[in-house]
């Protein structure tokens, strides 16, 4: 039917392009053609809001005013999160953040100091 690459997120055949962008219709996840081979060679790749490669042990700044599921709590913008480390899921970054403690953050919403 058509020579794209199954989709990386959700390995669905039914890709399909727009421009330069690759796009799965099941689970609406986007990419540039080419990406994700050299993410599969790398392993595992978080991008900050900016597009830096996250790593272990990086110390980012949360960029937006996060509500804090369940509490009354706010992360708030600029606040500097030390030590954090990669996870594979929903929420890419699992960290301790001082006054709060541990909890998920998602990649989109840090950028690396």
């Amino acid at each position: 039917m058509n020579d794209f690459p199954n989709c990386p997120k959700c390995n669905s055949e039914y890709v399909y392009s727009d421009g330069t962008m690759l796009i799965c219709p099941e689970c609406a996840y986007e990419w540039i053609a080419g990406e994700n081979e050299e993410a599969e060679e790398e392993g595992f790749v978080v991008k900050d809001a900016n597009g830096n490669i996250l790593q272990d042990g990086d110390t980012v700044t949360v960029i937006k005013d996060l509500k804090i599921k369940g509490t009354t709590q706010v992360v708030k913008v600029g606040t500097k999160v030390k030590n954090i480390r990669l996870v594979d899921g929903d929420h890419n970054i699992d960290c301790k953040i001082d006054g709060i403690g541990a909890m998920g953050l998602k990649s989109e919403f840090v950028k690396k100091i």
